[in-house]
């Protein structure tokens, strides 16, 4: 291998194992900050209810039954909340080990050996697929890509794979979900119409 798709294996290592980190650190995150984020939502909703008649409307309510149920989803992922993290440190270690790996094979020359690089980089691939976290938290990917594009430092990355906005740092699935949303609120102003 010569030491452009070198640079090439590592960037893309580096890829996956950074984004994996993000995607166990939003894990960790969603199951800490949710439930507690919804108790006062429908606590505030509930509260205002008293003084603002709108806010007692059935769509109100049953939202705030959905938001319940979606706090009961959350604390399924509880007893493993520490794993999401340590897991998420232990991606982040081996990530700036690529990166510092990736710098290394930048320095050489066109000429130089890279065996001992190359021996590198297969070290830490099997340290990352020696153990992962597999059961991720819905909408775990989405705050992952916010994570990871655009709160970790991945120059290095982007050099070599030359991340677009909509291919790259916009997950499709919520591209979709927008556009089912945008669809769905025409539809619903379309059959609303006189």
């Amino acid at each position: 291998m010569n030491k452009e798709g070198l640079l090439r294996s590592i960037a893309e290592t580096g890829y996956n194992v950074g984004f994996g980190a993000k995607k166990n650190f939003a894990t960790h995150d969603i199951v800490q900050k949710a439930p507690g984020l919804i108790g006062f939502l429908s606590l505030a909703v509930g509260v205002y209810a008293l003084v603002y008649e709108p806010l007692t409307s059935k769509w109100i309510a049953a939202t705030l039954v959905v938001l319940g149920i979606t706090s009961l989803y959350v604390t399924h992922y509880d007893h493993n909340k520490d794993g999401y993290s340590n897991e998420g440190e232990r991606l982040t270690a081996l990530f700036y080990r690529l990166r510092d790996l990736y710098r290394d094979v930048q320095s050489t020359g066109d000429g130089d050996d890279l065996t001992a690089y190359r021996e590198r980089l297969d070290a830490i691939q099997a340290e990352f697929f020696s153990a992962s976290q597999s059961k991720q938290i819905l909408f775990s990917d989405w705050y992952a890509h916010y994570k990871f594009f655009w709160q970790h430092q991945i120059e290095w990355i982007d050099e070599q794979k030359n991340f677009s906005l909509w291919r790259d740092k916009m997950p499709l699935s919520l591209m979709l979900t927008i556009a089912a949303a945008v669809l769905a609120i025409i539809a619903v102003g379309i059959s609303d119409a006189p």
